[in-house]
């Protein structure tokens, strides 16, 4: 009995040992079926095909974490921050710049923490939902003032002129590379300040020169009067010249304190600029086609907008062709967004050359004068008595400050059925 206990015992044993063995042979073969057709062999047992199946795995994941490691080195050292969330916007990793100048010090890998609890920007915020958005790279620069949790140090934190761009990467994640632009920004306002000081530096004995022209051009007899002339207007172009720096220099450090708003017709203030440049623009046989709502109203200043219109205005017959048209177009849009408001749109169309390629990125620099063809034409007394200068390269300049302190853009281009300069100026409705 006892024999045959064990007999049956041994039986069931070697039964369930089979089985086991069967089941696991199954689950092997399951298994190394899903891994890649070449990485099998017929002639190897399943378990040894598994082992080098895992080992190659291994190998390959240790390749990949090398690469990455390596990736993660460089964006350590690299002048630019590098930041990278994950669909959820979760902060996923960041380099020491992006730490720096976001000064990122309550997060550290591994941590699962919303940018935007670690970075206080929504600019930053908007940047990546824009670029997941619409799937490709996107910029965005701003002013970025870091949080302060602490009030003894709050005056020693320094708001920073940030670059952004955002590249869309798969599965929703998106990378963003950081530019720190406050060195330019603050080499760009010493060069400035530095300028508009000798500006005032140089009015004074300017103006002092200029009475002593205009005292002898009245003592002086042709033919050697022409050059007191000559002087007399070279003496008042760079009188011009300077008080559109010192205008714009004002424009720029205080655009609010510059400004008197007032509620006005946009089409009359376009029309009230172009009866003063009339004189001009018949010498050519020029007119002004206007397209756009009969009443505009707006608030804004008054004198700064009409500075604004004659500056566009008169570059525009300057550059135009005899008998030519000059078309000024006004339209109103809405936003997407509730939140932002409707905007209206002004182009300022002309048939002339337009901008050369190399002229259109820099035509709103100060100082800049590009083609000669467009830039270094002579003034006209007319003109002159404009209190507007020509061919000082201040122009532009001054029309993108009037603008961006009313809160709106003005950009510069080439109109695809003329061909002549195309300049578009977007100001907020009221």
């Amino acid at each position: 009995m006892t024999l045959l206990t064990f007999l049956l015992g041994l039986a069931l044993g070697i039964g369930v040992g089979l089985w086991l063995q069967h089941r696991t042979k199954q689950q092997l073969k399951q298994t190394l079926e899903l891994l890649p057709a070449n990485s099998t062999s017929n002639s190897f047992p399943l378990e040894s095909r598994l082992r080098g199946a895992i080992a190659q795995a291994n190998q390959q994941r240790l390749v990949l974490e090398d690469q990455l490691n390596a990736i993660q080195s460089l964006f350590q050292v690299a002048p630019v921050g590098y930041l990278q969330v994950d669909e959820d916007n979760h902060l996923i990793w960041c380099n020491q710049q992006a730490r720096q100048l976001l000064q990122i010090d309550r997060w550290e890998p591994g941590q699962i923490r919303l940018l935007l609890e670690v970075v206080r920007s929504y600019e930053l915020d908007q940047l990546i939902e824009k670029t997941r958005k619409q799937q490709q790279s996107m910029s965005q620069e701003w002013v970025f003032h870091p949080a302060c949790m602490d009030g003894a140090a709050m005056s020693e934190v320094r708001s920073l002129t940030l670059r952004a761009y955002g590249w869309p990467l798969a599965n929703g994640q998106v990378g963003v590379f950081l530019e720190n632009r406050q060195p330019l920004i603050e080499l760009s306002e010493s060069r400035n300040q530095w300028v508009s000081d000798l500006a005032h530096e140089l009015r004074t004995p300017l103006t002092s020169i200029r009475l002593v022209a205009e005292a002898l051009q009245g003592r002086v007899n042709p033919p050697e009067s022409r050059w007191v002339n000559q002087l007399l207007q070279e003496i008042n172009r760079l009188i011009d010249l300077i008080q559109n720096w010192l205008e714009l220099s004002h424009l720029e450090q205080d655009p609010n304190k510059s400004l008197t708003y007032k509620s006005l017709d946009l089409n009359s203030l376009i029309q009230s600029a172009w009866q003063r440049l009339e004189p001009l623009a018949e010498q050519k046989d020029l007119h002004l086609a206007y397209r756009g709502p009969d009443t505009l109203p707006i608030k804004a200043d008054e004198s700064r907008l009409i500075q604004v219109f004659l500056n566009l205005l008169d570059n525009s017959i300057k550059h135009s062709p005899p008998e030519g048209l000059i078309r000024v177009e006004v339209t109103t849009s809405t936003q997407a967004d509730p939140m932002e408001k409707a905007l209206m749109q002004i182009d300022i169309i002309d048939e002339g050359a337009g901008f050369s390629g190399n002229d259109l990125p820099r035509v709103f620099e100060r100082l800049y004068r590009g083609d000669a063809s467009r830039y270094r034409q002579p003034t006209s007394e007319n003109v002159t008595t404009l209190g507007r200068s020509s061919g000082s390269g201040l122009g532009l300049a001054i029309v993108q400050q009037i603008v961006q302190a009313h809160g709106g853009t003005v950009n510069a281009k080439n109109h695809p059925e003329t061909g002549g300069a195309w300049l578009q100026i977007q100001l907020p409705c009221n």
